[in-house]
């Protein structure tokens, strides 16, 4: 292919000496397609979306990204480490605004109660519970509760002489075999015996009708027999946690009210390795899958779990002057650590530690154990004493 060199170059310096030498006033070149000049990138972005079928896609991505939104803001992520704010429900914004009482004392005094039908019952799986035993019951004597009291424990588990201990203050000892934690395994070692609670549905057996569970580590302030008035098969008190979900709609199993069935023993022992719950969080778990749906939720005054104060101080002080008894959920007042048992001689020096701890949150509340346990051991000096000396301690 032949090109004339004056219209491919113009009048430059090249092509003019191109022109003055015949020899080169032709050139020959090899083939090349024609120039064309490029686009700038914005003229061909216009270009595109000139095109018709280019506005379907750019619409769906839109559209999609902005149900994505919408979404997101009308439900928020549940994942912890997505959540911003903290679960708040209207008992964190918990105001006192009266003081009606919780109990109608007229009604409850027109229901006649049968003190050996009704028992108070604590458990005690092994010796580090003998001193907070004997001090609960200690505290339902100040209370006068007029009801049957059954320590129950797990023959080989509990020492002769913590047991002598634990029932110096009324407690009628009661042994009871274990009830095994599910197959699997699974359940926290601290709780490895607590599937043992469900033997208080068998209480029947001792012509118990009614039951009111409270855990070792309780401390009563206020009597609370309006309980065995109720016509429900099972109660229990809300759960709450210091972080979330703060107040929940679980129970805790610390205090519960049971109507006494032995075939509802066989049925709760049976669904430990069939039903579907917490294996960790061992009979709270299983009791929780079992009466999640039919459990009466009584107030927080018969379950005054130290997390309240925690989660709402001004909620926990609300409660105080109804307040039937306090759950040392958090803090032992009695224990050095957890299940490390604390030396009679040594208790009231670990309860003044145990004051301080959380910043000393419930310093006043463990200082109460404190005073109630010297109150336990001034009154039945001479009875644990000779619990010592009896099993040669």
């Amino acid at each position: 292919m032949y090109f004339n060199t004056t219209a491919l170059c113009g009048p430059t310096a090249f092509c003019a000496y191109m022109k003055e030498d015949s020899a080169y006033a032709e050139i020959h070149l090899p083939s090349m397609p024609p120039y064309l000049p490029r686009a700038s990138p914005y003229r061909r972005i216009l270009t595109t979306i000139r095109l018709p079928w280019i506005w379907f896609p750019l619409l769906l991505g839109c559209s999609v990204v902005l149900h994505l939104q919408v979404v997101r803001l009308v439900h928020p992520p549940h994942h912890e480490e997505c959540r911003h704010e903290p679960i708040r429900s209207t008992l964190d914004n918990y105001q006192h605004l009266h003081d009606f009482p919780v109990v109608n004392e007229e009604f409850f005094r027109s229901v006649p109660l049968v003190r050996s039908e009704n028992a108070i019952v604590t458990s005690m799986y092994n010796d580090a519970f003998a001193a907070p035993i004997a001090t609960l019951g200690h505290s339902l004597n100040r209370v006068e509760s007029n009801t049957r009291r059954i320590l129950f424990y797990i023959p080989g588990q509990v020492s002769e002489r913590a047991l002598c201990i634990a029932t110096v203050s009324g407690w009628e000892p009661h042994p009871v075999a274990r009830v095994d934690p599910p197959a699997d395994g699974g359940v926290h070692q601290h709780f490895i015996d607590q599937f043992t609670k469900l033997s208080i549905w068998k209480f029947d057996e001792l012509g118990i009708k009614a039951v009111v569970y409270l855990d070792a580590d309780t401390l009563v302030r206020r009597n609370f027999d309006e309980l065995f008035a109720m016509p429900f098969n099972f109660a229990a008190v809300p759960d709450v946690y210091i972080d979330d979900p703060g107040f929940s709609i679980g129970f805790n199993a610390g205090v519960l009210f049971v109507r006494t069935s032995t075939s509802a023993f066989h049925k709760l022992v049976s669904s430990i390795n069939t039903a579907r719950y917490a294996h960790w969080e061992a009979e709270q778990a299983l009791l929780n899958v079992f009466y999640g749906a039919d459990v009466v939720r009584l107030p927080y005054i018969y379950n005054g779990n130290m997390a309240i104060k925690r989660r709402n101080p001004e909620m926990w002080e609300g409660l105080q002057s109804e307040l039937r008894l306090i759950h040392y959920s958090l803090v032992k007042p009695f224990w050095r650590e957890v299940y490390n048992e604390t030396g009679l001689e040594d208790m009231h020096r670990n309860v003044l530690m145990r004051a301080e701890e959380w910043d000393g949150t419930w310093r006043d509340e463990i200082l109460e154990w404190g005073e109630a346990w010297k109150d336990t051991e001034d009154t039945h000096r001479y009875a644990i004493t000779r619990c010592g000396w009896k099993h040669g301690h």
